[in-house]
C-alpha cells in the first residue's frame, strides 16, 4: 500500500498501484489505459526528480496532477463549443460550421464502403471527386476544375506545376501572412519557383509587372487581400490588367482568392467581396481559394480554370500526396449543389447565420435576460461581429450580446465559460465579458441561458 507521505524515493508508489487508485481508476473510462498509465509515469518521474530537490512530495498531490493532466489530456480532444466570439467564421474554432442536415444527407455515402473510385456505369476504375469537379466547374463557369485537402496544398500544387525552376512576379502589397504564420512567400520559395518582388508596399503598376517579365518569368500571381485592408494613397493593379499582360507574352495569370465565394456578399454583409465567378470572368488562367471560409463547407483546396493547366497540375505526382478524402468530397457535392439550386441561404449553416438579422438577435438576447430574472449587471446590447477567416476584413457585422458589466470578473467568467460541458468561448472587451448571440445557434440558446444561471448562482453584481 501506497505511503500518504513520501520520505524516501522507495516510497513512491508503481505505477500498477496508482492505476487502482480510487480517484484514478475513472479515468481509464474517459481515456485509453495507456495514456492514462503514460501520464503516471510522466508524473511519477517529475515527482522524482522535485524530491531530490527537497522538495515535499505527498500521495495526494501526486494524485491530484495525475488526474488535472489526465483532465487536460482529455480536453485536447475534439467536442463540440458554442460560439459566443461573434466571429462567424473563428479559425480556431473550425471556421465554417457545418450542419447536422449536410451530415445526415452525407452519411450514407461516408460510412461503409463507396464509390469514390468506382465508376457504376462501366464497372472498372473510376475517378475521385468526378461528380465535385463538375459541379464546381458548372458553379464557377470555369473551363475544369480539381480539388485537393487545403487552399495552401492548392497553391503549392499550382506553383510547382506551372513555375517551378521559373520566375513568379507578385506584388509587395501581397506577400500576405495568414494565420499560423503560413506566409506567401515561403511556400512559393518551396514550391520551386522564384520569387519575384515588384512595386511598393503602397504602390504597384501595371508597368512594375512588364518591366519584371524576362524569358525565365513562368507565372504572375495575385493574391487577394482578404485578411488587412490598404486605405490611403495606394495602388493596385486589376486582374483584367493583368490577364491582358499574361495574354501578350503567354504568362499564366493566377488568382489566389483565398477565401472564395459564389454568391454577391453586399446584401448579407454589407461589402462585396469580389467572387469565384468574378475572377473565372476576367479571364484568370487559373482562380484558387479554401473550402471552409465563405464556401461554407469543410477543409478543402479547390482549383478552377483553363483545362490544359488543371490537366497539368493533376498530373504533377504530388498531386496524389495533396488529394482530398471520400468525406470532404461528399460534403462538397452537397455544398456546390446548395449553391447551384439556390437553396444555399436555407442550407448552407454558414449562411444561414449569417443571415439572422439584428431585430431576431435582439429578441433571443431580451429572452434570455427575462429568464434570467434581469439580474443586475447583465444586459443586451448591440455589439459588432465579424466574418472572420480571414476574410471581409473591413465588414464589421450588426450583432447583439448578452453583457456582463465589469462588476464581474470576466477574466474568470471567460474561464468558467470555457470550463462548461460543452464549452461556451465568449470574449473581452473594454473590461467586460461579453457573449456575442450572432454565431450562436438557436437551438443551442436554452443550454447558453442555464449555463449563466448555473455559473452565476444567484450572485449578485
Amino acid at each position: 500500500m501506497a505511503k500518504s507521505t513520501i520520505t524516501q524515493l522507495r516510497d513512491f508508489p508503481s505505477v500498477e498501484e496508482l492505476l487502482q487508485n480510487k480517484k484514478i481508476t475513472p479515468l481509464i473510462k474517459q481515456l485509453p489505459r495507456p495514456v492514462v498509465a503514460q501520464i503516471i509515469k510522466d508524473v511519477i518521474a517529475l515527482s522524482k526528480q522535485e524530491f531530490k530537490l527537497n522538495k515535499n512530495i505527498t500521495l495526494s498531490a501526486l494524485v491530484n496532477k495525475i488526474i488535472t493532466i489526465a483532465i487536460n489530456t482529455k480536453r485536447k480532444e475534439l467536442t463540440k463549443v458554442i460560439n459566443a466570439t461573434g466571429i462567424v467564421v473563428h479559425t480556431n474554432l473550425g471556421r465554417a460550421p457545418l450542419s447536422d442536415e449536410l451530415f445526415e444527407e452525407i452519411r450514407k455515402t461516408t460510412v461503409g464502403f463507396g464509390n469514390i473510385e468506382f465508376d457504376l456505369q462501366n464497372g472498372k476504375r473510376g475517378k475521385r471527386g468526378e461528380a465535385a469537379e463538375k459541379y464546381l466547374s458548372e458553379l464557377s463557369q470555369a473551363e475544369s476544375s480539381t480539388i485537393v485537402n487545403n487552399c495552401a496544398a492548392a497553391l503549392f500544387l499550382i506553383l510547382n506545376s506551372l513555375a517551378n525552376k521559373k520566375q513568379v512576379i507578385i506584388s509587395r502589397s501581397e506577400l500576405v501572412q495568414i494565420g499560423g504564420g503560413f506566409r506567401i512567400p515561403d511556400i512559393l520559395k518551396k514550391s520551386g519557383a522564384k520569387l519575384t518582388e515588384i512595386g511598393s508596399t503602397n504602390i504597384t503598376t501595371i508597368q512594375d509587372y512588364e518591366n519584371a517579365i524576362t524569358d525565365k518569368t513562368g507565372m504572375i500571381l495575385k493574391v487577394h487581400q482578404s485578411n488587412f485592408v490598404q486605405k490611403g494613397f495606394v495602388e493596385q493593379v486589376s486582374l483584367k490588367e493583368l490577364v491582358t499582360l499574361g495574354k501578350k507574352y503567354s504568362i499564366p495569370v493566377v488568382n489566389d482568392l483565398g477565401s472564395g465565394v459564389f454568391i454577391p456578399t453586399k446584401k448579407i454583409l454589407g461589402y462585396a467581396e469580389p467572387t469565384v465567378q468574378m475572377s473565372v470572368r476576367d479571364s484568370a488562367d487559373i482562380t484558387c481559394f479554401s473550402g471552409d471560409k465563405l464556401l461554407g463547407g469543410s477543409q478543402a483546396g479547390l482549383i478552377v480554370g483553363k483545362e490544359s493547366y488543371i490537366n497539368k497540375i493533376k498530373k504533377n505526382p504530388l498531386f496524389r500526396a495533396m488529394r482530398a478524402d471520400k468525406i470532404s468530397f461528399a460534403i462538397l457535392e452537397k455544398l456546390l449543389t446548395y449553391y447551384l439550386d439556390n437553396s444555399w441561404q436555407d442550407k448552407i449553416k454558414l449562411w444561414n447565420l449569417l443571415s439572422v438579422p439584428e431585430s431576431e438577435l435582439y429578441k433571443r438576447g431580451k429572452k434570455i435576460q427575462k429568464n434570467l430574472g434581469n439580474i443586475d449587471g447583465i444586459s443586451v446590447e448591440a455589439t459588432k461581429g465579424f466574418v472572420g477567416g480571414g476574410a471581409l476584413p473591413e465588414a464589421d457585422i450588426p450583432s447583439v450580446s448578452i453583457i456582463f458589466s465589469n462588476c464581474y470578473n470576466p477574466n474568470k467568467l471567460i474561464k468558467q465559460f470555457r470550463d462548461l460541458e460543452y464549452p461556451i468561448i465568449g470574449r473581452i472587451d473594454n473590461d467586460r465579458f461579453i457573449l456575442d448571440l450572432k454565431a450562436i445557434e438557436k437551438s443551442d440558446i436554452s443550454y447558453v441561458e442555464q449555463s449563466i444561471k448555473n455559473i452565476l448562482n444567484n450572485s449578485l453584481c
